[in-house]
C-alpha cells in the first residue's frame, strides 16, 4: 500500500529527517510540505503549500484533500515565551490544522511530534509540558482514524542534518564523540529511526497512542 502524506515543519531537523525518509521510501507516493518558505524541492512526488499565516489553513482546504496521513513536525522552543504565546503556536495552530484535515480527509492518520515529559494531566509545573499535553489530548479526542503522539527525548541527527536551535547544536557537538554509545541507549533515538517510525506507524495496527523512546525505536525496525 502507498500513502499520500502531509509534512509540517519540514525546515526543522525532525521534519527534514521525516522528509528525507519519505523521499526514499516507496510506500510514500506523494508528499505535501506546508511551510512558510519554499524548500525548492527537486522531486516529482513533492508539492508545496506556502502560507505566512498557519491559523488560516482552512482557506487552503481544497489543496488538502486526498491525503492519508499528516506528520505534524512543526514546533518551537518554549524558551522566552509565556504560556499564552506558546499555546498560540503549539495548541491553536495544531487545532486549526487538525480540524481542517479531519474535515477534508475523514480517515486521515495524524502523527504528532510531542516530547518526552509531556504532561497529559495538563496541570504540571512545566509550562511547555502542560501545553503539549493539552495538544495531545485534543488530537486523541478529535475522532481521527488513528492519532499517534510521538514523545522523543534526545534525537541524534544523522545524514548531515542540523538543528536550527543554537543551544541544541552546541549540545550535539559536545555529545558527538559519544554518538556510537548513545545510539545503543533505549532512551535515545536517531533522526533516521524517528522518521522510519513515523512512516512504519501507518501500517501498524497494534500500538499505543502515546509512543515513548523505546516504542519509537521498536517501531523503526518494523519496516
Amino acid at each position: 500500500m502507498t500513502y499520500k502524506v502531509i509534512i509540517t515543519g519540514s525546515t526543522g531537523m525532525i521534519g527534514q529527517a521525516v522528509l528525507l525518509e519519505c523521499l526514499a521510501d516507496a510506500r510514500i507516493s506523494e508528499i505535501l510540505l506546508i511551510s512558510r518558505r519554499s524548500q525548492k524541492p527537486n522531486d516529482s512526488k513533492v508539492k508545496e503549500l506556502l502560507t505566512d499565516d498557519f491559523s488560516k489553513i482552512n482557506s487552503y482546504s481544497d489543496q488538502l484533500k486526498g491525503y492519508d496521513a499528516c506528520f505534524h513536525c512543526m514546533g518551537v522552543s518554549a524558551a522566552g515565551m509565556n504560556e499564552k504565546q506558546y499555546t498560540a503556536v503549539i495548541y491553536d495552530l495544531t487545532k486549526s490544522l487538525a480540524s481542517t484535515l479531519k474535515e477534508q480527509n475523514p480517515d486521515i492518520i495524524f502523527n504528532y511530534v510531542s516530547g518526552a515529559g509531556t504532561d497529559s494531566t495538563e496541570k504540571g509545573r512545566q509550562m511547555w509540558a502542560r501545553v503539549k499535553g493539552r495538544t495531545e489530548n485534543l488530537l486523541l479526542n478529535n475522532g481521527f482514524k488513528k492519532a499517534l503522539m510521538f514523545r522523543p527525548g534526545l534525537v541524534l541527527p544523522e545524514k548531515g542534518l542540523r538543528s536550527n536551535t543554537k543551544l541544541y547544536r552546541n549540545i550535539y557537538t559536545i555529545l558527538s564523540p559519544f554518538n556510537g554509545l548513545l545510539k545503543k541507549s533505549k532512551n535515545i533515538v536517531t533522526s533516521t529511526e524517528f522518521a522510519l517510525a513515523m512512516i512504519n506507524s501507518l501500517g501498524e495496527e497494534n500500538q499505543p497512542s502515546i509512543l515513548e523512546n523505546i516504542d519509537i525505536k521498536r517501531l523503526a525496525q518494523k519496516g
